[in-house]
């Protein structure tokens, strides 16, 4: 659990070679913490990630496999963290971008976005919380988007994903009200990754260590959502409220 300075110890990392998701467990203090999961397919980006985090200094980093789709195993790999030990901050930070154009040629594509982005997560995502709640602390992290507050033309299908994975990151957080674990929503604009690499660039675009930085002050703050950077709260205020006509005339 959390040390005596109110710091977190353990960190369980879903999507363990997510930039964003590295760069929060980068921004946390690196003295305080003794274990670090990051789950995630088999690949030599997550090798690297291991060895980035353990050359910074952070204690106790290791990999273990997960795959999103797969939620028959889901239970499983949940259960098999937390018996090894309380988590105190859970990054669920997978998810794909996908292709728009190719997505609504084929379906099975549109489908594989879905299940990866919403369904993937629903599944961990309550199975994370059943534990949180029976340990009676611990956060839950979910990186939505804004792309979900209102989907536009051009990305419609990963843009409901994030509507979609947002609505249950909220309604979880209500859930778990009063347990003694908590739900952060994180609402990032563009961020410059591998995943926006060459994709033009939003008004407002930022970068990984920003948006961690953010995410680690909302944590302290035990806030229950937050975009970043801050500005766009009102930014995407704005936008929702367009008429929807007006709205289909904005640049993509």
């Amino acid at each position: 659990m959390n040390d005596a300075l109110g710091e977190p110890q353990s960190v369980l990392v879903l999507g363990g070679t997510s930039e964003i998701a590295l760069e929060t467990v980068m921004a946390l203090p690196r003295n305080r913490i003794r274990r670090v999961v990051l789950a995630g397919r088999p690949s030599t980006a997550r090798d690297e990630a291991v060895a980035a985090l353990t050359s910074a200094g952070i204690l106790g980093v290791t990999a273990v496999d997960f795959d999103a789709r797969n939620t028959t195993d889901h239970a499983a790999f949940v259960n098999e963290i937390f018996d090894a030990g309380d988590i105190d901050v859970t990054l669920l930070a997978f998810g794909i971008l996908g292709n728009q154009d190719e997505a609504e040629a084929d379906a099975d594509l549109a489908v594989d976005i879905a299940t990866t982005n919403y369904t993937g997560a629903v599944s961990v995502g309550l199975r994370v919380a059943q534990r949180l709640k029976k340990q009676g602390h611990g956060s839950l992290v979910v990186f939505s988007s804004v792309a979900g507050d209102r989907a536009r033309r051009s990305n419609f299908i990963y843009g409901s994903t994030k509507a979609g994975l947002d609505a249950f990151a909220q309604g979880l957080g209500d859930a778990l009200h009063g347990s003694g674990a908590h739900v952060l929503v994180v609402r990032p604009g563009m961020v410059r990754t591998k995943m926006s690499a060459g994709l033009k660039e939003a008004p407002m675009t930022t970068d990984a260590n920003v948006v961690a930085a953010i995410v680690v002050g909302a944590l302290r703050k035990g806030k229950e959502t937050v975009y970043a950077p801050g500005p766009l709260r009102y930014v995407m205020a704005g936008l929702k409220s367009l008429p929807r006509p007006i709205f289909r005339k904005l640049p993509s």
